[in-house]
């Protein structure tokens, strides 16, 4: 169980700045949460773009049990988005991280998070905007269990106060009643694209906590992704989930089964799970 979390934002992202603004509100006195022993949150503001490892304190992320990092979300298509993602690279390391180096990164927390993401966003009525989980990408690289929380796509949506709002109270919320569940199934999921219409609906709709994600346009495939997303994930996982036309094509799909069977790995295709 996760007790003492750490809120990352850079100041340089005014969305991420936002947001633990907006989260503050939401937080105890240092010297209440000193007598109980409900879980705690701090914040850590810090110098550089939020992916960049040099301005990342390891030293201070390492007294924490889990690393929320509170970010924009930038897309050249732009478009309305609140998303949620853990962090690492399959490949290059184009920004932050190392290549072929990801996170750590808890399934079923990241299910209770995306949920009630899902929830606050009706509640409050952001209906223009898309939740949404993204696959692993970019930095930071740290070793702690974390995970993302982002609003996007451009500076209008960076500066919406409702939707920092959202995202402050998903995470206080998701803080404040996180359990640990052993009825939820634990999965990776491997196919798709960056934005994860069926992981995304699997995530919402079923007893299944997925954690990372490798998206088509990380491909080919390898041994060393697909076990790396595993021993990242903090719970067991149970299987692969497989995006079965958003694998490739048969030889590559066909590839993916091979290295999953080598390994004793079970695996299922999105189209198998009810949603």
């Amino acid at each position: 169980m996760f007790e003492k979390y750490l809120i990352v934002a850079s100041k340089l992202d005014k969305a991420g700045t936002n947001i633990t603004t907006a989260l503050s509100q939401f937080r105890e006195s240092p010297l209440l949460t000193s007598m109980k022993k409900n879980p705690s949150f701090d914040f850590n503001l810090i110098e550089t773009e939020i992916v960049d490892d040099n301005g990342i304190n390891l030293e201070k992320i390492n007294k924490y049990d889990f690393i929320i990092f509170a970010s924009k979300h930038q897309s050249e298509k732009g478009g309305k988005t609140l998303s949620v993602h853990a962090p690492g690279n399959w490949n290059q390391s184009d920004f932050g991280g190392k290549e072929k180096k990801i996170c750590l990164s808890s399934a079923i927390f990241q299910k209770q998070l995306f949920e009630n993401l899902k929830k606050n966003a009706e509640e409050y009525e952001l209906n223009n905007y898309q939740v949404t989980l993204e696959c692993t990408h970019h930095g930071p690289l740290i070793e702690k269990p974390c995970v993302f929380i982002e609003i996007g796509a451009t500076p209008q949506e960076w500066e919406d106060r409702r939707a920092a709002f959202v995202v402050a109270k998903t995470i206080s919320q998701t803080i404040n009643s996180f359990r640990e569940n052993p009825y939820n199934e634990v999965a990776v999921g491997i196919g798709g694209p960056h934005y994860c219409p069926s992981f995304t609906k699997i995530q919402l709709n079923s007893n299944i906590a997925i954690s990372h994600i490798i998206p088509q346009y990380a491909f080919p495939i390898s041994e060393e992704m697909i076990l790396q997303a595993i021993k990242k994930t903090k719970e067991e996982v149970d299987f692969v989930l497989l995006d079965w036309k958003g694998c490739g094509v048969s030889e590559e799909r066909q590839k993916i089964i091979d290295l999953l069977e080598k390994n004793y790995i079970s695996w299922k295709r999105t189209s198998e799970i009810g949603k």
